[in-house]
């Protein structure tokens, strides 16, 4: 249930607080003093839609907040368990801000989140009924999702089978229209991938291998110039008959420095270093020689790697900037080709399986359908037992399942819906959107509210002007059924009906005053007296007499001894 509401800046409100208990309140008041107002507060509070319009004139923002209360294990805490929101206290407080630019900051219990989640919560806590749901009522497409409320966990869970098997078959369904629309587009993909993984594999590329084979084509393109400098690298080490090389000079550098070693730490160090660079130019010949005879020309062998090098750069043009990318290039395409050769393979079922599971959706749907008949005939007894109760016992109420094509099938089921009534015996019955009035609507909604309100689990029900066009012993009538809500929820109501008003448990009085030159609407909950002269005026207009208070004060006793009949 909503415990407190807190309003600032938002449209002709500058800011108010109040607090809001079980059972049934009534909110009365002058036309536009602001009541709608705050039932819109509470809207955006359940993620209604937001404007900057709502920001009260000279403001940046205008600020909600509404600290609410659940039953436990309801179906708000599962929904905030799986949000991750704390809620161990009980309590659960909803914030809304609307800045001037349009933004929007929603939080629950301090967390930031987004409107869409925002709204999901919402649907859990608060229902709001006024003159637009009399619209749904107006529109035949919504009579199935009510039929489906009233059916309850048993029908859930048949349509919840008919829509898994729904989702199956029109993803089969759509991959063998697919298949058939984009049947040439498919082969010449299939013939693409076969052909760029042949010429990949047959190429047998190798990380690397371009660097190797580059290096291998600058030695041979440069092999005179490096056997020059070989030959002459090993000669100057090793000298010949008639010039004596830097290895024997060298070697007897270190000869002469080893002999006085001992002497001086000094001597020892050059000789040390003379031992070194000795061995050092040892190696270096060695390795010399050995690239000397390793050295060899091979004109064919240059051919074959400018060749192999032209057929390396081609799969980069084609296939990536190196080798590395085009192996991994290599591995999504094999991958992808072999996705598509298995469904080639399974195409050749895919007739069949589609079939199948287009028999398991009739299956599926048939029993969707049944258990929707045998629920429409509780639905109907059931509305028109509460429409007797609002003075329209002569009504005729059916639900009535429209035909539809062969092999139609939607994701609510086969069936087609639309509420039929009878406001009068001996008239033709009709299709409700086309004859009922706007008492009777208001009626018939009342009635679905009150089926509804055990099961839906909904904490709060605001209606926001429903008793529009009723009077009388209806008025009464309906003020008893939207009392007898409140046993379930706590009840929020709008009303111009003293019945209605003289029904509730707490009554708040809404007016709007003008102070330096600014409207400022005002809240103000009234006591037994209070409640008496607010429902004289609601009796009589402008002017209140005696009698009229007599009369509102027989309302209110009237009243206090239903509720303790019913009690």
């Amino acid at each position: 249930m909503l415990q407190e509401l807190s309003i600032k800046n938002f449209a002709i409100i500058a800011s108010l607080d109040v607090e809001f208990e079980n059972g049934m309140t009534v909110l009365t008041g002058e036309t536009g003093a602001g009541k709608s107002i705050i039932i819109d507060a509470v809207g955006l509070l359940a993620g209604g839609r937001g404007s900057q319009h709502f920001v009260r004139t000279g403001a940046d923002k205008a600020i909600i907040q509404g600290a609410f209360v659940f039953p436990e294990n309801g179906q708000t805490y599962h929904q905030l368990d799986q949000l991750g929101i704390d809620h161990d206290d009980g309590t659960v407080i909803l914030q809304r801000e609307i800045y001037r630019s349009g933004r929007n900051v929603c939080r629950i219990n301090g967390m930031l989140v987004n409107t869409n989640t925002l709204k999901q919560l919402g649907e859990t806590i608060v229902d709001i009924h006024g003159q637009n749901e009399h619209q749904e009522l107006m529109q035949p497409d919504k009579h199935l999702r009510l039929l489906d409320e009233f059916g309850g966990d048993e029908l859930l869970a048949i349509k919840s089978k008919y829509q898994s098997t729904y989702q199956d078959y029109q993803h089969l369904h759509h991959s063998m229209v697919s298949r058939n629309t984009h049947q040439k587009e498919w082969a010449q993909r299939l013939d693409m991938l076969r052909f760029q993984v042949k010429e990949i594999e047959d190429a047998q590329l190798e990380p690397d291998e371009e660097t190797n084979l580059s290096q291998q084509r600058d030695r041979l393109m440069n092999f005179q110039k490096i056997n020059t400098a070989l030959q002459e690298g090993y000669l100057a080490l090793n000298g010949d008959e008639e010039v004596t090389g830097a290895l024997d000079l060298s070697g007897k550098a270190m000869d002469s420095l080893s002999s006085i070693a001992d002497l001086d730490p000094a001597f020892k160090q050059l000789s040390d270093s003379l031992q070194s660079a000795y061995y050092a130019l040892q190696d270096a010949s060695g390795e010399i020689s050995k690239q000397v005879d390793q050295l060899e020309w091979d004109d064919n062998k240059l051919d074959e790697i400018e060749a192999r090098l032209d057929v390396i750069h081609q799969l980069k043009r084609k296939y990536g900037d190196s080798e590395k990318q085009i192996l991994n290039y290599l591995a999504r395409i094999k991958k992808e080709l072999a996705d598509m050769e298995a469904a080639e393979i399974d195409e050749s079922d895919l007739d069949e399986q589609l079939d199948k599971k287009e028999q398991q959706l009739i299956k599926y749907g048939e029993q969707l359908t049944a258990e929707r008949k045998r629920i429409s005939v509780k639905l109907e007894k059931a509305i028109q037992s509460e429409l007797k109760d609002l003075y329209m016992s002569k009504t005729v109420f059916q639900v009535r399942f429209k035909p539809t094509n062969d092999q139609q099938y939607f994701a609510t089921g086969m069936d087609d819906v639309e509420f039929y009534i009878q406001p009068n015996p001996g008239e033709e019955i009709r299709p409700l959107a086309k004859i009922a009035s706007g008492g009777e609507l208001s009626r018939l909604m009342l009635a679905l509210k009150t089926i509804f309100s055990k099961s839906q689990g909904v904490t709060s029900i605001i209606f926001d002007e429903v008793d529009t066009g009723v009077s009388g012993r209806v008025a009464q009538a309906i003020a008893e059924k939207i009392s007898g809500i409140a046993n379930e929820s706590q009840v929020l109501c709008i009303t111009h009906l003293p019945q209605v008003a003289a029904m509730s448990d707490h009554h708040y009085f809404i007016d709007k005053q003008v102070k330096g030159k600014r409207t400022v609407t005002h809240i103000k909950k009234l006591n037994q007296s209070d409640r008496v002269k607010e429902l004289a005026r609601m009796l009589a207009g402008t002017t209140v007499t005696e009698l009229t208070l007599d009369h509102a004060k027989e309302l209110l006793d009237m009243a206090t001894e239903e509720k303790h009949q019913r009690a």
